[in-house]
């Protein structure tokens, strides 16, 4: 359990976050999958050597996985094209076959991956579908570790619980127990916009047009599981998919936790919900699980930028054009490598041009594939001379502050490409293909 400090400064109340990052499976939902399978080793549901199928998000197939692992069972799991590949890479890893099944189909549609997962659990002899939405050992498993934690940890003090929905068992488990200790804690649950939840609660009527796709991962429904008692949720609380996606990225960057899409999710529900704390309260929001589930979406500026969440960066200098080879040495060739071994470097790393050094190291020189295949063309004997022999003018060198404006005036028909220094003292190329591909991102 730790208190934030820096998002939520501009709130009246105390805010903690319950981290659930360090379970096996990194998420909350190792609670829930080892509870199912044990209740269904006791009511003979589930038999040795037998196979776990499960419709799910990620984080519940980890747990699950993990499980399965320890106790000798066989995994198959779906999930939907919108989660995202580190969570289907992970699941994989634990030994779990794993089948993507379309998001923007209806629940009962075959090939959703509610549907599909249901087929494989009549189909596969000895399997066993855990269920997570409608078992109601998801909830027991909250009801009967989640709250009690929460309680202890915080003395009791807790006034209002915030979580996102999914299948409802972390909200509705942790909640039931918390309000049998006092019936006062309000409970707020955080939907998206895209699920039912929100309008069914407040109206109790399941509209067929709050239904439609949405990104945020991990929270929100297109029907109502059985783990969702909505007389335990007070308010739910809708927030999207755009908000959502920057407060997950600014919870490291200014709380320093790496959690994930559910988290942002949450916290970005609590500051839409100000008006409804005092000065007095303590607000407890969950954190499911762990930002590295989200490198290639939410943590990914370019997945970002390509949904309008964030403005494209805009480029200014020499080290904003080597981002996407900055991490890489510069390859050179020396005076006295033979214009063969300058080909066949051109050739394995696909580059157009090579820097030249002297055997001081000192920049001497530039040969360009296009120079260097004319002049073998009239001279076949050039491929065992020394580059020296052929090389042009040395590339033109900027500091790596210069302006992207100061080096396309230097990249022209007389010189290919310009080098830049790092502030770590490494050599960089920029070429003119860098410099297209920024003008093809806009900046």
């Amino acid at each position: 359990m730790v208190q934030l400090n820096a998002i939520t400064k501009e709130l009246p109340c105390s805010v903690y976050a319950k981290i659930e990052t360090t379970n096996p499976g990194n998420s909350i939902k190792d609670r829930m999958a080892l509870k199912m399978i044990e209740d269904a080793e006791s009511s003979g549901a589930l038999k040795p050597g037998g196979v776990i199928i499960e419709g799910t998000s990620g984080n519940t197939g980890m747990g699950l996985a993990i499980a399965a692992v320890v106790k000798g069972y066989r995994c198959i799991f779906t999930t939907t094209d919108k989660q995202s590949k580190e969570k289907v890479d992970a699941l994989k890893a634990f030994g779990a076959e794993v089948i993507v099944c379309p998001t923007d189909v209806s629940p009962d549609d075959p090939r959703s991956y509610y549907s599909v997962s249901s087929r494989l659990a009549l189909e596969i002899p000895n399997s066993w579908k855990p269920n997570q939405y409608d078992n109601l050992s998801n909830s027991l498993a909250h009801y009967e570790q989640t709250g009690p934690e929460i309680w202890k940890q915080l003395d009791g003090s807790i006034t209002h619980l915030v979580v996102g929905v999914g299948t409802g068992g972390t909200i509705c488990g942790t909640g039931k127990f918390l309000k049998e200790k006092n019936p006062n804690i309000q409970v707020l649950g955080i939907d998206t916009y895209g699920s039912v939840f929100k309008k069914y609660k407040e109206t109790s009527i399941f509209d067929p047009n709050e239904v439609y796709p949405y990104i945020t991962e991990g929270i929100g429904e297109d029907f109502l599981p059985a783990n969702v008692d909505f007389s335990i949720i007070d308010h739910f609380e809708k927030v999207s998919d755009m908000d959502a996606a920057v407060m997950t990225r600014r919870i490291p960057r200014e709380e320093g936790i790496f959690a994930g899409n559910s988290a942002g999710a949450a916290l970005a529900g609590i500051i839409q919900m100000k008006s409804r704390f005092k000065k007095s309260d303590v607000v407890v929001v969950i954190f499911h699980d762990h930002g590295t589930r989200y490198l290639g979406k939410m943590f990914n500026e370019q997945w970002m930028q390509d949904r309008g969440f964030i403005a494209p960066k805009k480029m200014q200098t020499a080290m904003d054009l080597i981002q996407s080879h900055a991490q890489l040495p510069l390859l050179c060739v020396s005076v006295t490598d033979k214009c063969g071994q300058a080909i066949e470097l051109m050739q394995k790393y696909s580059v157009s041009q090579l820097p030249v050094k002297d055997l001081q190291g000192n920049f001497v020189g530039a040969v360009e594939d296009v120079q260097l295949y004319a002049k073998m063309l009239s001279n076949t004997d050039l491929i065992s001379k020394p580059v020296s022999d052929i090389m042009g003018k040395s590339f033109p060198i900027v500091s790596h502050m210069s302006s992207i404006a100061g080096i396309s005036k230097k990249i022209d028909k007389h010189n290919a490409a310009v080098l830049t220094m790092d502030m770590g003292g490494n050599w960089h190329i920029i070429t003119k293909q860098d410099l297209i591909q920024a003008i093809a991102k806009g900046n």
